[in-house]
């Protein structure tokens, strides 16, 4: 371990800070307020070399740490040597540093140096918007319903974890974004991606290919899942696979959130019959329990009931031991609907 790592006797008497920024999708305008001031307040700005070039206007009279592609630990290790000196550091990542950027190796780093939150080096995580809030600001409203993000890079994590991810998110039709989908020697990832989504999503899913959002070089390409990996993708593209309800309509990417199955949109929002505004829908956790316990009743079995509603057996088999009990009153809030 180096020194830098090893907090010693040569600790500055007034140690600085650490702030991890996020400086959100690239364009200065879409960086939070308090990002800007984390930078504009410290002493020396650390990052890699494109995301220092994103808040150049930023940083004049500033002492500048630029650090290659891979050199995450590097960039935390100098953070911290930085503020063991007593400096106030500002160690960016593009996006949120929390997703996906320094937050996490740089608390590995502290960690392994003994660090604690009682450590006279004390850190602040400044939030910023990600590339996938980014992107489907781009391409419409993509997000509106259940989503995750899974990163195609296999640097650190194995392939085989990727790919159950993959497996697992697209069985379960979330809205997907991939992160790190393809690069210069990561060419076959976005390939295996494709091959393991179209055995659970049609060939004609909506997909959004977006590139450097809201930075100069923005392209934005809408395709379907069967042609995904014929799109120009590379390190800085996002790419958005839609749900079994996404819609592109009029050039935007929609995940409609569920609403037309409680309310008559054509009618002026009225409810549909047996439906009623601020309730679980009929057919929500207590409408389906009492089917199935009727189900189960008339002799279907519960590998059947699994099969049916695609769902461990040992699930179905707790869910029938317990007794059913009243649905609690809600407050009829735009959340609850």
């Amino acid at each position: 371990m180096n020194e830098a790592q090893n907090p010693s006797e040569a600790n500055h008497p007034n140690p600085g800070r650490i702030s991890l920024v996020g400086i959100g999708p690239g364009s200065v305008e879409h960086m939070t307020l308090r990002a800007r001031a984390a930078i504009a307040e410290a002493d020396v700005v650390i990052g890699y070399v494109t995301y220092i070039k994103l808040v150049a206007d930023l940083l004049e009279g500033k002492e500048i740490v630029r650090k290659g592609m891979t050199e995450e630990l590097d960039r935390a290790v100098s953070a911290l040597e930085q503020a063991r000196l007593g400096k106030k550091v500002a160690l960016i990542s593009s996006g949120d540093a929390g997703v996906y950027g320094m937050a996490g190796p740089t608390y590995e780093v502290l960690f392994q140096a003994g660090w604690t939150p009682d450590d006279p080096v004390q850190l602040e995580i400044v939030p910023g918007a990600s590339a996938i809030n980014a992107c489907a600001s781009r391409v419409g409203a993509p997000l509106t319903h259940d989503f995750c993000s899974i990163s195609l890079s296999d640097l650190l994590t194995p392939w085989p974890t990727i790919a159950r991810r993959l497996d697992a998110a697209a069985a379960a039709d979330f809205v997907v974004a991939l992160y790190n989908p393809k690069s210069g020697r990561r060419t076959r990832q976005i390939v295996e991606a494709q091959r393991l989504f179209l055995r659970h999503r049609r060939p004609d899913t909506p997909v959004a290919v977006v590139k450097s959002a809201y930075r100069r070089r923005e392209r934005i390409e809408f395709t379907t899942l069967d042609r995904m990996s014929e799109c120009e993708i590379g390190m800085l593209s996002t790419v958005l696979i839609g749900n079994s309800n996404t819609v592109i309509q009029h050039g935007l990417m929609v995940t409609p959130r569920g609403y037309a199955n409680k309310y008559d949109l054509s009618e002026g929002g009225e409810t549909r019959a047996g439906e009623r505004p601020g309730r679980s829908l009929s057919t929500g956790l207590l409408g389906w329990l009492e089917g199935l316990q009727a189900d189960h009743a008339a002799g279907d079995s519960i590998e059947v009931l699994a099969a049916r509603h695609r769902l461990p057996p040992d699930y179905i088999r707790a869910t029938l031991s317990e007794a059913l009990e009243d649905e609690p009153v809600e407050a009829a809030t735009e959340e609850a609907a």
